[in-house]
């Protein structure tokens, strides 16, 4: 999302991630990633819990579903720094509003490679119009 923050901040969205370490760890997060958009911190899972995103089973994590991903993600140069205190859960990708309590796309990620494709996630918001 870091990459494609100017065309979703020109389509009339914005980005709000939340993460799973403490403070510190979200400070280093977008420190070292160069994230322009607020990060705040799920410390205790209820964040997660609300929007139904999935743990991973310990042998999930290590899925041979998600070695495409990782590989592909490994080879552009991402990399794992420090894991944030819940290193199962997994994410989710969520377009809301214009309006109170509407979603116009939501994706939850099945293993730990798995995100939701941002070509998807702008179309969402191009349908959405402004206000988003």
């Amino acid at each position: 999302m870091r990459d494609a923050y100017p065309e979703i901040t020109a389509i009339g969205g914005e980005v709000v991630a939340v993460g799973t370490g403490d403070s510190a760890y979200a400070a280093r997060f977008v420190d070292d990633e160069s994230i322009p958009y607020p990060v705040y911190v799920d410390d205790d899972g209820r964040a997660a819990a609300a929007v139904s995103v999935r743990t991973a089973t310990p042998w999930g994590l290590m899925s041979p579903k998600s070695w495409g991903g990782t590989r592909a993600a490994w080879r552009a140069g991402f990399r794992i720094h420090r894991s944030g205190k819940r290193v199962r859960q997994l994410g989710g990708t969520f377009v809301v509003g214009p309006g109170p309590g509407v979603v116009r796309y939501e994706h939850v990620d099945a293993h730990s490679a798995d995100h939701a494709p941002v070509d998807d996630v702008l179309a969402a918001l191009r349908s959405a119009g402004s206000g988003v």
